[in-house]
């Protein structure tokens, strides 16, 4: 089970100038901070968001002139990061492709910068005495899902879900351990381990296997901090970029800080999770890593589109995102 952390609260990531345990390098002497930046994460502090905080703890935004807070996320973090930037309270935040479109046909001007996840991480997980071995055989449960969310809605329109009875989702586990009829969303890395840590028999079923892959962990920001800071921009992104070459390479250190970040995440359960970002991270031939394909997102505008979620034509794909900032 996950610890509450308070959405927009500030916190330390320690430093010193020893190598971390688990480091495979340096960390960087302090360089004078030039300009300083807020970082929003769309949910507590877990391995999807390991690189930026990797890019933290070794120092690597400071190798940058910059100083980065990273602010931890919630259950309501999602569709509040969106508002902050809109607001001009921050400058940067994670979130997943799907909420870049979404914001963009609201008119907020949102844009993607790199995308760490390739591959969609979003699954439902069954118990495997269930005896449901694929999304398409999703019946006779209670599904704990965040139903109004895009990935959600492409499942009702792809999928028969006989007798599947929606509830809110709440992050947590527990009704998943109680209950033999239940199911829920998680990420594959993140609440099957849990379950699995805590004696449940879960079974993983991901949704990109219904065709529904967007982008996930995307780092972005606004038009107008593009506009009026690409140095800004440029630093934040070639130190995360960093900062994932470095936590998927070795994540021992990075994982200490998360798991003071939050405690609920055991050590066990985040070495668990960097092991099985690998291929989630691992890009396409021909595209950079963190980078981002045009044809990837008119797929997932469109797919926005179908399910009714904005209205066709609102939004252009190729206004979604920009590789500018990524280094060849």
């Amino acid at each position: 089970m996950f610890r509450v952390i308070p959405f927009l609260c500030c916190v330390l990531l320690w430093g010193c100038s020893e190598k971390p345990a688990g480091s495979s390098v340096e960390k960087t002497q302090a360089s004078p901070v030039q300009a300083t930046a807020k970082l929003a994460l769309n949910w507590y502090p877990e391995v999807e968001h390991g690189g930026f905080i990797a890019a933290n703890t070794l120092d690597l935004f400071k190798a940058e002139n910059i100083e980065v807070e990273i602010i931890p996320g919630g259950p309501g973090a999602p569709q509040a990061i969106i508002a902050e930037l809109a607001a001009e309270r921050i400058e940067f935040a994670v979130s997943d492709a799907d909420n870049v479109v979404k914001a963009r046909s609201a008119g907020l001007p949102i844009v993607a910068l790199m995308a760490p996840l390739q591959n969609s991480p979003r699954c439902i997980m069954v118990h495997e005495a269930s005896g449901i071995t694929s999304l398409e055989q999703l019946t006779n449960v209670e599904l704990a899902i965040s139903d109004s969310r895009p990935f959600a809605l492409w499942m009702k329109k792809k999928l028969p879900l006989t007798n599947v009875k929606m509830v809110p989702f709440n992050g947590l586990v527990g009704e998943f351990l109680l209950k033999p009829d239940f199911a829920q969303q998680g990420y594959v890395f993140s609440e099957p381990f849990v379950a699995k840590e805590k004696g449940g028999d879960p079974r993983v079923l991901l949704v990109s296997d219904i065709g529904f892959n967007p982008y996930a962990s995307v780092l972005i920001t606004t038009e107008k901090v593009i506009q009026e800071q690409p140095e800004l921009v440029r630093s934040v992104v070639t130190a995360s970029v960093k900062g994932w070459q470095e936590y998927l390479a070795a994540p021992v250190a990075t994982n200490a800080a998360i798991h003071e970040m939050n405690k609920d995440m055991s050590i066990a359960a985040l070495e668990f999770g960097a092991k099985e970002m690998a291929a989630l991270c691992k890009p396409a031939e021909g595209i950079a890593f963190c980078g981002m394909e045009k044809d990837r997102w008119d797929v997932l505008v469109k797919q926005i589109e179908e399910i009714e979620d904005i209205p066709a034509g609102s939004v252009k794909s190729d206004e979604c995102f920009t590789t500018r900032f990524l280094q060849p």
